[in-house]
């Protein structure tokens, strides 16, 4: 029974090299955990950028119905509440407004007409280095969100070299300026500025009034190159023979115009008069984008981006004065406002007019504006940045904490490995003793042998020569062993004559199981040494870690009070910080309880067998010695 009873138990512990080492292996997965890099981000253009916008051109039917191919157009974005709510994400004057092309990698060329985060509108140029038709893929990215960005507008950029004026009207005051780096500047303007127009800026026009352009190279129309004007015009009515553009040169001349309720282009040359009428009727009080090229053979006229008529004609040189809002002599003046005048030494293609108008209108029906993303910042770690914001007060916390955490750990794993030894060699003994069949004390080793004390439960205790005996150097239930031997071998009676007389009266053997119990005591207080490090651990690592955090966010909101800054970015990190403390006494107390109770467990088994034991050798003592 006692042999059965004792490997029964011993068996309980087979498992305890398992537990460090599983042990091991989860303080290791930690580390790789902590070491694995952060995921790689996704494409974009530059760190240095937050945020950006994706833009496509709709070409398709329903969009702006580009067929073929418009090179170098500069498109306008138009951002306003409606399709950018984030201008409080950008500089005050868009200074770090980027657009890039669809590769995420070519920087355009744009500038800024107008910048206005108060009221949340925008507009700004883009050069487009190509837009084809029957596609949608192609697109461009507004990048914004970089304080440091140095601003990168430039308005000669945004033009090729063809573009000869170009009047944006959103001057506060006269002169004009011209956008392009031909630098084509008014002799005189009489206009009057409307800074509330449809681009931005615009001007009114009364008839009387008109801007006049100087002769010069880069407005002179050659035979071989061809011209293009376009503006937008707002009329309330029907005009008599009113000239948008105007350039005469002796008997040449050149114009754009409304007559009545239809837009006009005229040629008037030595080779004849060619006019050219559009089919219907402008609406009263709303803008119309009209265009006159002259080139390749014909004179072609643009209503709203699509051709309104042509007509078969030879282009003349012409290098005179150019006229804006009337004739050049000052007769046939508009009436109505004007947007956006532009003009080129080449025979512009449709579809780049088209592209142009589509793009500039209040419906701008080619650009569709996409959803704004914020870049993937850098995956650092959360505790890396809580950890930043810790205080001083908090860091004395977790220092100390840190420290407990050190010893409970040192306490668990030592003592486990310890615990392991002792119930391994218990399982060994009680196997040996289990054999037995005479004499209980054969397995004694006399204690000269070894100069340690019988209760000694170093692990570094000497060893004796009997390789038997060696195995039981770490059993509790031998040191037992050894102490009842010792006191049963005082207590046996006299020798009588040559014979010797070996008997324990009753009162000895309750004396050696009084001898026996004491050892037991000390053998298992000795067992649970160290381990009210551990309670402590568990009991004290919350208080200490609430005192931080109380401390923390006192420190936090005296700092809030004091600065007057109230919001989330001034008390989050804050906090966060005060809270670390809490989290470094849980870490501490967590672990400390799970290994108290497994070695609690473990040592309450060991001092099982040891009860079992010392009642199971009693008996034997008295059954041999009465």
């Amino acid at each position: 029974m006692s042999s059965t009873a004792s490997g029964a138990r011993m068996s309980q512990v087979a498992g305890a090299g398992c537990g460090v080492h599983f042990l091991y292996k989860f303080l290791f997965a930690l580390v790789i955990v902590a070491s694995l890099p952060a995921v790689s981000q996704a494409a974009w253009w530059s760190n240095d950028w937050n945020f950006r916008k994706e833009i496509t051109f709709d070409v398709t039917p329903s969009g702006a119905n580009i067929a073929g191919t418009a090179v170098d157009v500069p498109v306008l974005i138009r951002l306003h509440l409606g399709n950018f709510a984030y201008f409080n994400d950008t500089k005050p004057d868009g200074g770090d407004l980027r657009f890039i092309a669809g590769d995420d990698k070519t920087p355009l060329k744009f500038h800024i007409e107008r910048y206005d985060p108060t009221n949340q509108i925008a507009y700004v140029w883009v050069r487009i280095p190509r837009i084809t038709g029957g596609t949608n893929s192609e697109k461009i990215f507004l990048y914004y969100g970089n304080p440091k960005a140095a601003a990168a507008s430039d308005a000669p950029g945004t033009y090729d070299t063809n573009q000869t004026i170009v009047y944006h009207l959103s001057e506060t005051q006269l002169p004009l300026a011209d956008s392009t780096a031909y630098g084509n500047k008014p002799a005189a303007a009489t206009i009057e500025l409307n800074p509330a127009s449809l681009i931005g800026g615009g001007a009114k026009l009364t008839g009387a009034t008109s801007i006049t352009v100087p002769s010069s190279s880069s407005l002179r129309v050659l035979p071989s190159q061809g011209a293009t004007f376009s503006a937008w015009v707002r009329i309330a009515g029907a005009q008599s023979d009113a000239r948008v553009f105007d350039l005469k040169d002796g008997g040449n001349e050149l114009s754009l115009g409304i007559n009545g309720m239809q837009a006009v282009a005229r040629l008037t040359s030595a080779a004849g008069n060619v006019n050219v009428q559009q089919n219907g009727s402008l609406e009263a009080d709303k803008w119309h984008h009209l265009a006159a090229t002259l080139g390749g053979g014909k004179l072609t006229l643009y209503v709203d981006g699509s051709a309104a008529g042509s007509a078969a004609a030879s282009s003349p040189e012409i290098a005179g004065t150019l006229a804006v809002g009337g004739r050049v002599g000052g007769a046939n003046g508009l009436v109505g406002e004007i947007d956006e005048i532009e003009a080129s030494s080449v025979a512009r293609s449709a579809d780049w007019l088209r592209a142009a108008a589509l793009s500039q209108g209040s419906e701008a029906s080619l650009v569709v504006y996409g959803n704004d993303t914020q870049r993937e910042t850098e995956k650092v770690s959360y505790f890396k940045v809580t950890l930043q914001n810790v205080t001083a007060d908090g860091w004395v916390v977790i220092i100390i904490l840190a420290v407990m955490f050190v010893i409970a750990l040192l306490i668990i794993v030592s003592k486990a490995v310890y615990l392991a030894r002792v119930q391994k060699g218990n399982k060994l003994f009680l196997a040996e003793f289990g054999k037995l069949r005479g004499d209980p004390t054969a397995l004694d080793r006399p204690e000269e042998a070894n100069g340690e004390s019988p209760l000694d439960l170093s692990p570094f205790v000497r060893a004796t020569g009997d390789e038997k005996l060696n195995k039981f150097r770490m059993s509790t239930v031998y040191r037992l062993y050894h102490v009842g031997v010792r006191e049963m071998r005082g207590r046996v009676g006299e020798s009588a004559g040559a014979s010797a007389v070996k008997v324990l009266s009753p009162r000895a053997v309750d004396a050696l199981r009084a001898a026996l119990d004491a050892s037991q005591v000390r053998l298992t207080q000795r067992l649970s040494s160290q381990m009210v490090l551990l309670t402590i651990a568990i009991a004290g690592g919350p208080f200490l870690g609430l005192l931080g955090t109380v401390v923390g966010v006192m420190i936090t909101f005296a700092a809030i009070a004091a600065s007057g800054d109230v919001n989330v970015n001034s008390i989050a990190p804050g906090i966060a910080a005060a809270l670390a403390a809490t989290v470094a006494g849980l870490a501490v107390a967590i672990p400390a309880l799970f290994g108290y109770n497994w070695l609690n467990t473990r040592i309450k088994n060991i001092a099982a067998d040891m009860r079992v034991f010392v009642d199971e050798f009693v008996t034997r003592i008295a059954e041999h010695y009465s």
